[in-house]
């Protein structure tokens, strides 16, 4: 391959990227990825039972974090320093 066809393949890439990423970062400023009812529609179909789970992993993180943090201070309080 001759010096000018790389040069020239180089030169397209760099201007198609530079076109990707300005149509990128447009999108992302006009909030074509905002979805505002998303929320909305995933509680209007959720069912009792997949609330009620729901709630009931968010209790059960709750107190899996209340028992590191409980183990944590344990180990501080027993921490010894070498001799």
């Amino acid at each position: 391959m001759s010096e000018g066809i790389v040069i020239l393949m180089i030169g397209v890439s760099t201007f198609l990227g530079a076109i990707g990423l300005a149509a990128l970062i447009w999108a992302v400023r006009t909030g074509q990825f905002d979805d505002h009812s998303k929320f909305t529609d995933a509680v209007r179909h959720d069912n009792a039972e997949d609330l009620q789970d729901a709630a009931m992993m968010q209790e059960r993180k709750k107190a899996h974090k209340e028992k590191i943090r409980q183990e944590r201070l344990e180990k501080e309080k027993n921490y010894r320093p070498v001799d």
